[in-house]
Order: C-alpha cells, then structure tokens, then sequence
C-alpha cells in the first residue's frame, strides 16, 4: 500500500465554520411559547423547602452534655433565623452570650 492509497483511508472533518450561535432560539423551532428570560413561568408559588438537618446527638458517636446538646440546638437555632450556615466567632460568640453565659 502507498502514502497515497494511505492519505485516501483519512476523513478530516471541520466543524469551524458551522458556528450555532448564529441561529436563533430552538424552542421557538419546536413550537413552544418563548417566556423572556425575566418573566415567571411558575403558575404556582414557589414553597420554601428545609435543607438543613435536624442535630440528632444520638447518631454521633459520643454522648453530648446536656449542655454540649444545649448549645448545638442554639447554634442550629440561630443558623435557620439567620440564614448563614457558617456563622463567624462573633456570631457564636453572641449565641453563648444569648444562653446566659458570661466570662468571670
């Protein structure tokens, strides 16, 4: 077999001048309503759905003071009211000083 039987074996292919972007938007094609991007498609409200877990001390593997168990429940507490589930030291500093907790 010669270089030149080789070379005829060989499918190049390009895609570069065949860009998509240039068409417009597929569902338009489809038949389907176009919504602008700022309008709600939703016909319902929306419903506020609970990611955050419950503190369970019993699926750890040590057993919590009651007031090791106390706090935790505080801290969670104050994590739902807030809405930041990385509460800074100051922030843990004001829940322990909410619990009646005080430096002698």
């Amino acid at each position: 077999m010669s270089e030149l039987d080789h070379a005829v074996d060989v499918l190049v292919s390009d895609r570069r001048g065949n860009s998509r972007r240039g068409f417009g938007d597929r569902r338009a094609a489809a038949g389907a309503a176009v919504v602008p991007p700022h309008e709600e498609r939703r016909t319902t409200p929306r419903r506020k759905v609970e990611r955050r877990r419950q503190i369970d001390p019993t699926t750890c593997e040590r057993d919590y003071t009651a007031d090791e168990i106390e706090f935790m429940r505080a801290m969670d507490d104050y994590k739902r009211k807030s809405g930041r589930q990385f509460p800074t030291w100051s922030e843990v500093l004001e829940v322990v000083r909410g619990m009646g907790y005080k430096r002698d």
